[in-house]
């Protein structure tokens, strides 16, 4: 059994796979790196993860599937996981040489040690292309420092400040457990991998290093917004997935109810600017929609989003409305990095 999994989602990637695969070498023979090439056909993405397979026996494996998107990448991940805990790295990403091993002490402290642990949380590094300075979203102000904690030791979540997929190694067999299984063909279910699995979290351990490296700037990037508003259908099959998700009555926790709440409304108000931004009457339409599907769905869950800060920027009228949809656009903006 290995220490770590580590899935790499791959399609036609062969232009950044290998800066991606070689910062997870280092970990050796405690981790698994599961190079799931997703159906590409554009490029040698398929062999480049042969080639690595052959190189790093034991260390490497390539996994070949039809085409199923991110999602189903994952999930042949997941499926073929031998590691006690499980982590994704998108191809065009990286992770820091220094925190990577502190990241593997802290798993094998727990592995060794009476505790079992159900999360790892790490910061992330916007590696925006041209910017002068690299934004880090880290969670010292919310969370303790190298601590095992649980949801009551949780403090304020700013906003804007959302624990996201690349702030997160789960524990394999609670991801199974739970039932997670990510939608096929569709993008943006890196939230849904990370909301789904939170209620049954029993503890976790937030690790202060910048361990994740975070890629943003290709222009067919999927969080570059227009190409996001290109697929809004895609971030409303996300968003009505995760509220369908949210049971309150089986959260028993407060802190936690309150932390999936922020994440919903920030998935709500992503869904209506990218509506608002596209200026389309057909996606205007689809934005009421959904609200009216909240609605109709869980009416207790409607009031509070609906009348929130965010909820009032996405659907109040007039100059005011457009300077509050503003100040919403540029909390979506910290959540995903879109420009």
């Amino acid at each position: 059994m290995k220490l770590l999994s580590i899935a790499i989602p791959c399609y036609n990637s062969e232009d950044y796979m290998r800066v991606c695969i070689e910062s997870l070498l280092p970990g050796g023979d405690e981790v698994e790196i599961l190079i799931v090439d997703d159906g590409s056909t554009k490029d040698h993405t398929a062999q480049i993860a042969d080639e690595y397979e052959r190189n790093y026996p034991g260390i490497c494996r390539a996994i070949h599937q039809e085409n199923g998107g991110h999602g189903e990448a994952v999930n042949a991940g997941l499926r073929a996981a031998s590691g006690v805990f499980f982590k994704v790295v998108d191809s065009d990403d990286w992770v820091n040489g220094e925190a990577y091993q502190e990241v593997l002490e802290t798993l094998r402290q727990f592995v060794m040690g009476e505790q079992t642990l159900d999360l790892l949380i790490t910061n992330f590094v916007y590696e925006k292309q041209g910017a002068k300075h690299k934004k880090v979203m880290q969670y010292s102000s919310a969370l303790p420092k190298r601590k095992l904690c649980t949801w009551d030791d949780v403090k304020t979540f700013r906003l804007g400040q959302y624990i996201l997929m690349h702030s997160v190694i789960y524990r394999t067999e609670m991801l199974r457990s739970c039932g997670l299984e990510l939608p096929k063909h569709t993008f943006y279910v890196d939230n849904i991998f990370v909301f789904q699995p939170l209620p049954y979290v029993r503890n976790f351990y937030y690790l202060d290093v910048n361990f994740y490296r975070y890629f943003i700037g290709r222009s067919d990037q999927s969080v570059n917004e227009q190409v996001m508003i290109g697929r809004i259908d895609q971030q409303l099959l996300v968003t009505k997935l995760m509220l369908g998700y949210f049971n309150e009555s089986k959260i028993a926790n407060r802190k936690l109810r309150h932390y999936m709440v922020r994440y919903l409304e920030i998935m709500m108000t992503i869904s209506s600017i990218l509506a608002i931004r596209s200026g389309l009457d057909e996606n205007m339409e689809k934005k009421k929609e959904l609200w009216q599907y909240l609605r109709k769905m869980n009416l207790a869950l409607f009031m509070r989003l609906r009348w929130g800060f965010l909820g009032q920027s996405m659907n109040l009228p007039g100059k005011g409305g457009r300077t509050l949809s503003i100040a919403g656009y540029k909390i979506s903006q910290k959540f995903f990095g879109f420009n």
